[in-house]
């Protein structure tokens, strides 16, 4: 019986697909990693008998990165990135061993076939996961064919076992124009994001954004917004007139009437044509015409109608809607969210999707009606050849999807039932008046067939006022003739909806992208959300966008990004070479990355208007080891330490909040010791500002403070204040917080575990004893005699935190409410307390301390 491997690209797919082609009649069991599980069941493949293995990964497998030491902004040269450079393809989550994971499973297995989502992302992913389980599989008889690819767009029984009885092969060429796209943003993103970075935020304090980074997509996204900007700024308002009248064709009504000019900017004229009309006291109806109009359902629903619509009129952010509308695929509930087409198919289903619908109670009504008279063909609207348009693969209600979830897919529910539904047809009637030598006009309409505004209310026709019956010649008097002053008034800043309007026309960007463009530039505090989802460029986000403009303009103008993606397309289609396109882009961006550093003194002439220098910036804080003179500690991000008389600048921890400790000094290099503190319920550990920035030992990174600090002899260091292995993560170390007091904790100094202990103790101290079955440093403890939970009243106790059954009350284990990027968020929770919580493996050795400091110390300054 061959063994058939079956791979989607989330856990909660796999289950679904599987639970579909065993008909339910399956075993599951959790995969190595914790994070997949692997679906057994027995089957028919091709004829035969097989044992079907179905499982997942989890997005990508691999990402492309640099090799180690073009990982360092400090000791490359940001120019090497375009071609020197080598890369390598690295595990996306190396926690979730995902390539061991496939291997495991995938040994023995005779054939592959992969469910991954049908879009080059989703081809890309298939060749990762080739890349990684084929080599452990059976090997195939000379023209045995082993691999297969299956093509779906939806979470349905059918759509599934038609998938499966009509199965292809992945497509290398999309893939690779996923590589090449990789490489690009990978390769431009990073040369000028490390230059633009510490050339501006070696010079200025006050930028407010960690990273200044630059790609191809981004950088473009925020130029449309500068643009509006630059609109707004530049605008001058102009007066003009409007001559407005009123007619009474009855006692009790008045018709107001435009007039035909619309408007003039001289007010001299203006007055002109007001003092000839005046002079008239009756309107004589010249023409009345009576047409019936028709205002179109809409097209099919693609994935950037959606994200639009999702911003303007739900209020969602486009990552968010995106993610809603992921997770609503994942659940079965609509078909892949990820789509540029808008016309569906000739054996589309539509009735078979509409008949789901038929038992909502907000739309039963309309979707009885279509089926029992007959449905309308949608428009026919563009086929891109990747997936049908959004549509609701079976019903829901509010309670079971809550929130976001319900506003989305309420609303691609009745999208769908719109495309199926008539055209809206209405009655327009245009009245034209003459007053005097001056024409005006009046327009009315009465809707005959409201079609599928019904269903999608805030489309239909505006209720007006409806106009008296007349013909050519009546004539009315005229109520009022008056002159209205009014202005010209500047765009607005622009929505999210009209942002992507934008990027789908110009190119920028994919449907799947687009959302993850928009998302950087805000996260990069290049523009904000104002009320209305509006996009308002920042200080920072207008002057790269100018700086761009005054250098090289192409570098922020849409074109050369557009021309890029077209040739990304005819990789995907076979019509391109991967390499020669790969070469000739970055050869551009290379010539245009050196134009950029030779002439980025235009770019800074315009930073020192907006941008103060660091030396003006920030307040002072702790002392300089070098001249012993305040360095200055800048709040803005990423927030850092300035010394303005050695011309020096110490990154510091982000995300949390920095004072002085204690005017403590750092006994290697003299400089005063920092707090840094992530808040109450997280974590905070002292840092010497110039060891964090160069790593005094060998066995020591950038970017480690006191608590990872390996010093035999300094009171703050992890030799003193370590006391045993982390509880949770393999390379950890907890470290007494000797700040905590009296709410006293230790903190894993890699991860986010918190051990609370010895509440409202007097003093702890790490002994330089250690326990003899955990190996862990020992404690004494000091409480104050009115709260000592110790028995007898005694008031001082030694013993290991996690054996001595006399601390096991008082040990408690919690995740810190982190904001820093480096650890897992989460509140804190119980995780039990006592004896053998704490232990570490047998036959480790104990990574906190040397037992003989004189010979580590020794050792260090050889």
């Amino acid at each position: 019986m061959k063994t058939v491997l079956m791979v989607a690209e989330k856990p909660s797919l796999a289950q679904s697909i599987a639970k579909i082609l065993s008909r339910g009649n399956m075993s599951s069991r959790k995969g190595l990693n914790g994070a997949c599980s692997v679906h057994e069941y027995t089957g028919s493949f091709i004829g035969q008998s097989a044992h079907f293995k179905m499982t997942s990964v989890c997005g990508h497998v691999m990402t492309l990165d640099f090799i180690g030491k073009y990982n360092s902004w400090d000791k490359v040269d940001p120019a090497e990135l375009f071609s020197k450079a080598p890369t390598e393809k690295k595990e996306a989550n190396p926690k979730l061993t995902m390539v061991k994971f496939l291997q495991v499973e995938g040994r023995g297995c005779d054939c592959i076939v992969l469910w991954l989502d049908c879009d080059k992302e989703g081809e890309n992913i298939c060749f990762e996961v080739l890349d990684a389980v084929l080599p452990v599989m059976n090997k195939p008889r000379s023209t045995e064919r082993t691999i297969y690819r299956a093509k779906f767009s939806s979470i349905t029984d059918t759509d599934i076992c038609n998938a499966m009885n009509h199965l292809g092969e992945p497509n290398r060429n999309e893939a690779l124009s996923v590589d090449a796209r990789q490489e690009l943003d990978l390769r431009i993103g990073c040369a000028f994001t490390r230059f633009q970075t510490k050339y501006f935020q070696g010079k200025y304090g006050n930028l407010d954004s960690s990273l200044i980074s630059f790609g191809p997509c981004q950088t473009p996204t925020l130029g449309f917004c500068v643009e509006r900007h630059d609109k707004i700024q530049s605008f001058k308002p102009e007066t003009y007139w409007v001559l407005q009248a009123k007619v009474n064709p009855e006692k009790e009504s008045s018709l107001t009437l435009d007039w035909d000019r619309v408007r003039v900017f001289d007010r001299e004229i203006a007055q002109m044509f007001l003092n000839i009309t005046k002079m008239a006291k009756e309107a004589k109806v010249e023409s009345v015409s009576k047409k019936e109009k028709v205002k179109q359902r809409p097209l099919a629903l693609n994935t950037v109608e959606m994200l639009r619509v999702a911003s303007a009129a739900l209020g969602m952010g486009p990552q968010h809607a995106m993610q809603i509308a992921e997770r609503l695929y994942t659940q079965g509930y609509i078909s892949y969210p990820r789509t540029e087409t808008t016309h569906y198919p000739e054996n589309f289903d539509l009735k078979g999707c509409l008949r789901q619908q038929a038992n909502n109670p907000y739309w039963a009504e309309t979707v009885k009606a279509l089926l029992s008279e007959g449905i309308n063909r949608p428009r026919k609207g563009h086929d891109a050849g990747d997936h049908p348009p959004i549509t609701p693969m079976r019903a829901a209600t509010e309670a079971e999807l809550g929130g976001d979830g319900w506003r989305l897919y309420e609303y691609i529910t009745r999208h769908f039932i719109a495309t199926v539904s008539a055209d809206c047809k209405y009655l327009q009637t245009t009245i034209s008046f003459s007053i005097g030598p001056e024409r005006f006009t009046c327009i009315g309409k009465v809707v005959t067939s409201p079609g599928f505004t019904e269903i999608m209310p805030w489309h239909s026709i505006p209720l007006e006022e409806s106009l008296p019956h007349c013909e050519k010649g009546d004539v009315f008097p005229v109520g009022e003739i008056k002159l209205l002053e009014k202005q010209t008034s500047p765009p607005d800043y622009l929505t999210e909806a009209e942002l992507i309007t934008l990027m789908e026309k110009h190119g920028i960007g994919t449907d799947a992208s687009i959302p993850v463009h928009i998302n950087n530039i805000c996260q990069r505090n290049y523009v904000t959300v104002e009320s209305g989802r509006r996009l308002k460029p920042t200080n920072l986000g207008i002057v790269l966008v100018h700086g761009y403009y005054k250098i090289d303009a192409e570098l922020v103008l849409p074109t050369i990004r557009s021309a890029v993606e077209k040739q990304l397309n005819l990789i995907a289609l076979g019509k391109a070479n991967y390499h020669q396109v790969l070469e000739h882009t970055l050869d551009v961006f290379k010539r245009k990355f050196h134009y950029f550093v030779d002439s980025i003194a235009g770019m800074d002439e315009l930073m020192e208007v907006s941008f103060s220098p660091l030396a003006a910036t920030g307040k002072p804080l702790s002392r300089c080891g070098k001249c012993h003179r305040f360095m200055k500690y800048i709040q803005a991000k990423p927030s850092r330490l300035h010394c303005s008389h050695c011309d020096d600048t110490y990154s510091l921890p982000q995300n949390g909040t920095i004072k002085l400790y204690k005017e403590l000094r750092c006994p290697l290099d003299d400089f005063e010791l920092v707090l840094w503190s992530s808040g109450s319920r997280g974590k905070s550990y002292p840092l010497c500002p110039y060891c964090y920035n160069h790593p005094p030992f060998r066995d020591m990174k950038k970017g480690m403070g006191c608590n990872e600090c390996t010093h035999p002899t300094c009171q703050h260091s992890l030799s003193m204040l370590g006391i045993g292995q982390c509880v949770e993560c393999e390379n950890g170390v907890l470290v007494l917080d000797s700040t905590s007091g009296p709410k006293w904790k230790m903190a894993c100094n890699k991860c986010n575990v918190i051990v609370h202990f010895f509440e409202n103790a007097h003093k702890v101290r790490v002994s330089p004893e250690t326990c003899d079955l955990c190996d862990a440093a020992l404690v004494d403890v000091d409480f104050n005699k009115a709260k000592s939970p110790l028995p007898g009243d005694e008031t001082q106790h030694s013993g290991c935190v996690f054996c001595d059954p006399v601390f096991q009350d008082l040990v408690e284990l919690k995740h810190a409410a982190m904001r820093h990027p480096m650890h897992r968020g989460g509140q804190g929770k119980r995780q039990g307390r006592g004896r053998g919580k704490g232990r570490r493996p047998g036959g480790r050795l104990n990574p906190k301390k040397p037992k003989d400091k004189m010979a580590a110390l020794a050792a260090y300054f050889v």
